[in-house]
């Protein structure tokens, strides 16, 4: 039996665009050299082909390309931003303290805590039961010692969209620079540095068609934002990033970048009318169910719960046929529950039953139905004998 992708939020698979592309510089007869190699040609060649990556992201960033670090990973170039900002000022006592939110990646809160238990001072600001943050109380958490305010642009999980040129807006008049993890964003959203009014921007290859293992951090150039590295010994990627260049990976990011700006203007209402499709079937197939996150969301994550059902007996039902996440890839082995649907407000039978579905260009209206009429065959079978299946509102 087939199986139906639908977790692309934690992974996409490679463009086939994007691996043709990669493969001439896996050879062994050429595209091996290493980019610091100035004296020859497979030096310069590389050379060359880490610069032309590093403008396809510039432009699908509409940025300027010496602001682009490359990293091995979207957790890696959060870590930079996060800790290598407030490494550099809190060294140079020009502040200590970061401001965050709850329903942040688990990258962005790890680093955080890592900076206070090196001596940061951390405030993490709640939202409401819609995930939505509160710019009120983004103000009054500023301080003059303030030095980074750190927020995602799309959640991983519900898809919730921030108003991060709101943000921006309010640090305007203040010293502390605006870190934005874009990672859910791109080839969905249009992602615009001046638009959105960030300093720092993290992403991941991995997350819109491109290889694992390849990420980038921009920061801004113009005045150079400075950051502590995190690695030291050599100086590569302005030293920010030292260590010999991964010439494939970067070149599978540029071109995943290249073919994300081809598809944007399409790829989102596309997307979004999938989205629909699979809340609106189920829906109208009767089957009880609970939306987590409000709007304004990105198109291709739907994050529902299924009152009166077990999470874990759902998956069951369904997992033969469907691939699907239970909250995030990174937290979903985690026996507590999603961080972000708890920070939102949700209780334990919505906890227990949430699902993370997840859109991406390989799928279609056809995986859609067949997706609702799996889920509605599985939700309807663990309600005629769960005792709670009595008390479940459906919409028949």
């Amino acid at each position: 039996m087939r199986l139906i992708y639908m977790d692309h939020a934690a992974t996409t698979p490679l463009d086939p665009v994007v691996r043709e592309g990669m493969l001439p510089w896996l050879g062994s007869d050429s595209g091996f050299g290493n980019p610091a190699s100035a004296t020859h040609g497979y030096g310069r060649a590389a050379s060359a082909a880490v610069d032309h990556a590093r403008q396809q992201v510039a432009s699908l960033l509409q940025a300027p390309a010496e602001g682009v670090v490359f990293t091995g990973s979207a957790t890696e170039a959060i870590n930079l931003a996060i800790l290598g900002r407030l490494r550099f000022v809190m060294q140079r006592n020009r502040g200590r303290h970061i401001i965050t939110c709850a329903t942040e990646h688990s990258a962005v809160l790890g680093a955080c805590e890592q900076a206070q238990r090196e001596g940061a001072e951390l405030t993490v600001l709640p939202v409401d039961g819609a995930g939505r943050l509160s710019l009120s109380a983004l103000r009054s958490a500023l301080r003059d010692d303030t030095a980074l305010v750190s927020l995602m642009l799309v959640n991983n999980e519900t898809g919730v969209v921030h108003d991060i040129p709101a943000v921006a807006a309010a640090l305007r008049d203040h010293p502390a620079r605006l870190h934005v993890d874009v990672t859910q964003a791109i080839g969905k959203l249009p992602v615009d540095v001046s638009a959105l009014g960030a300093d720092l921007l993290s992403l991941s290859a991995h997350k819109f068609h491109g290889p694992k293992g390849i990420g980038a951090l921009w920061r801004c150039p113009r005045p150079r934002l400075r950051l502590q590295p995190l690695q030291f010994g050599g100086g590569q990627e302005w030293g920010e990033r030292p260590g010999t260049q991964a010439v494939h990976q970067i070149v599978g990011l540029g071109l995943a970048c290249e073919q994300a700006a081809r598809h944007l203007g399409s790829e989102g209402p596309r997307l979004q009318a999938l989205r629909d499709r699979l809340e609106q079937g189920l829906w109208e197939a009767g089957i009880p169910l609970q939306r987590n996150g409000g709007v304004p969301r990105a198109p291709h994550i739907s994050n529902l719960s299924f009152p009166g059902v077990h999470g874990e007996a759902l998956l069951a039902e369904v997992s033969s046929t469907l691939a699907i996440a239970a909250g995030s890839a990174c937290t979903s082995r985690s026996a507590r529950g999603s961080h972000v649907l708890r920070a939102m407000g949700v209780g334990d039978a919505g906890l227990l039953s949430a699902f993370r579905f997840s859109f991406g260009r390989d799928s279609n209206a056809d995986d859609i139905d067949e997706a609702v009429a799996v889920l509605s065959r599985g939700v309807r079978r663990l309600l005629s004998f769960s005792p709670l299946g009595d008390e479940v509102e459906t919409h028949d």
